[in-house]
């Protein structure tokens, strides 16, 4: 199961808007995360001088939380920062909503690309409100507990 669960988390993280990033120095802050799928990192963009970028340099560890029911997925994931020079990345990765925080768009001396490398995850993926709503019914008569979809830990 961890496998599929593994593909599920990296397939629905694709398609989260936002989630909430911290470290030891840097509260819960929303941070967009962009998933390429062949490097099995979370990338985001920020700016010198935040204190997630501070962390990236000394490469702390962080933690991730996504909780989006469009996505059906709701996860807790522990990994690393780390701050990435690569131009070609920061191409790949580069979106409209990325450019809003940058006065100069991607030209801007301020931009820094963070990686996060996940080293555990905890999660809950569901099978989407009309099964849920189901379920929650079905159990709700039957004094059983619902089957909302797959919940389990994932190691990288």
């Amino acid at each position: 199961m961890s496998d599929d669960l593994k593909a599920t988390l990296w397939k629905r993280l694709d398609s989260l808007q936002a989630g909430m990033l911290s470290t030891a120095g840097a509260p819960p802050r929303p941070m967009a995360p962009t998933i390429t799928g062949e490097d099995d990192a979370i990338w985001f963009v920020t700016a010198k001088g935040t204190d997630i970028a501070a962390a990236a340099v000394e490469k702390e560890n962080c933690k991730f939380i996504a909780a989006c029911p469009s996505a059906q997925l709701y996860a807790d994931i522990d990994g690393a920062l780390s701050v990435e020079t690569s131009e070609a990345k920061l191409d790949e990765i580069w979106s409209p909503m990325a450019a809003v925080w940058f006065e100069d768009g991607r030209q801007d001396d301020d931009i820094v690309l963070v990686c996060m490398r996940p080293k555990k995850a905890v999660v809950w993926a569901t099978d989407g409100n009309a099964k849920s709503l189901f379920e929650f019914a079905r159990a709700s008569l039957s004094g059983d507990t619902p089957d909302v979809g797959t919940h389990g830990t994932v190691t990288f």
